[in-house]
């Protein structure tokens, strides 16, 4: 009875709306990347302007200006927030796409403490919830959310979308990962990569489906690329200028990375030096299941914590273990040390221990170690 009251709902819309609309365009979206949330959730705030931008009808006697209590204090206020809306307005001068293969990063000529707050400011301003806000190890990590233009928009189906919402979905979901990390004292490297979800149907033996289960889908370095492309702009640079980095051909890459037995213990060989081992072992953490909870450069460690998908879809399910916000079985992981080790200007060895920094010479061990050196070789 509920599902026929809200179709008759649904049909008392529509003909108010197609009686409204006659000879109305159909309206399309331009945009390739649009993400919308769940209902229920509360956004963060909208940065589109000034933090002091009052309008037109607001009266000024009315409004408090951040605590200041003299002239004096109003003035330099005033100042400091028009020196910041003219930094915003300029942007960063030094930006550059840097790449290898498929993987590309942003480097900013700007330190990672000034540059953190904007790029958080970036992803709230793109429809985001951040479920990981760490200054302190310069990671972020956005909630899943779903990509609305693969939905074909029409006027009645736009508007049914906000009023009813999720009446349509993409069976798509995707969160971002964004990693800082600090080149030199001036420079910042900033990575972002993405992580995939698809609703599949799981049918008996005649075909029909008896339910969806959530998996996961591959990385999609383009998607990783549009939102560095935004990030360029929001930092600064025209969208023209933005492009043409993007748009540089891709060099193939050419795998470098081997994962070596010796008895019960193994290790990975990585073809590159300490400065590009350190960026790949980064980013092939950042697209596996793994947490990276804080880092160590000039010691070549990464303390990390890994869900194994499969045990914990078990227990729990998987579509708990991608959508929950809380995370608990992350909080329930395996904590371990990967190591990069120079060998040579360019050659490295990468390493998992234990929590306690003893050798990991396990099953689970190798098992990580072998999902490195995938992500390494793509």
């Amino acid at each position: 009875m509920p599902f026929l009251t809200r179709n008759i709902s649904c049909l008392a819309i529509l003909a108010i709306l197609i009686s409204a609309l006659v000879g109305c365009k159909t309206i399309t979206s331009s945009d390739t990347v649009d993400y919308k949330r769940s209902s229920g959730e509360v956004r963060g705030p909208n940065l589109s302007y000034p933090p002091d931008l009052i309008t037109a009808q607001a009266d000024r006697r009315y409004v408090v200006q951040d605590g200041t209590a003299t002239m004096s204090e109003y003035v330099a206020a005033t100042k400091k927030t028009a020196q910041l809306r003219a930094n915003v307005m300029t942007g960063i001068p030094g930006m550059r796409i840097a790449r290898d293969g498929d993987r590309r990063w942003l480097v900013v000529e700007k330190p990672a403490a000034e540059l953190y707050p904007q790029i958080k400011d970036f992803w709230q301003e793109n429809g985001f919830l951040l479920t990981t806000d760490s200054p302190s190890t310069g990671i972020m990590e956005t909630d899943w959310a779903e990509n609305r233009p693969k939905i074909q928009q029409d006027a009645i189906r736009s508007f049914l979308n906000n009023a009813l919402d999720s009446i349509s979905d993409t069976g798509e979901r995707d969160r971002y990962k964004t990693r800082l990390e600090v080149a030199n004292p001036d420079e910042t490297e900033v990575y972002i990569t993405q992580k995939g979800a698809l609703e599949k149907c799981v049918s008996d033996s005649s075909g029909n489906c008896l339910y969806t289960i959530w998996t996961q889908r591959p990385t999609d370095p383009e998607l990783e690329a549009v939102f560095l492309q935004r990030l360029m702009e929001r930092l600064g640079m025209t969208q023209e200028m933005a492009k043409a980095q993007m748009a540089a051909p891709v060099v193939a890459k050419t795998p470098k990375a081997n994962l070596v037995q010796e008895g019960n213990a193994a290790h990975i060989e990585v073809g590159n030096g300490f400065d590009r081992a350190w960026r790949d072992v980064g980013l092939a953490l950042d697209r596996s299941n793994f947490t990276v909870e804080d880092r160590d450069r000039s010691n070549g460690i990464y303390y990390v914590r890994y869900v194994n998908q499969k045990e914990t879809s078990e227990t729990k399910g998987f579509f708990s273990n991608l959508f929950s916000s809380k995370d608990d079985s992350a909080l329930k992981a395996k904590k371990y040390r990967v190591i990069v080790k120079s060998t040579g200007d360019t050659s490295c060895s990468v390493y998992v221990q234990d929590a306690d920094g003893k050798p990991e010479n396990t099953p689970a061990g190798l098992q990580l170690l072998t999902l490195l050196t995938d992500q390494l070789g793509r």
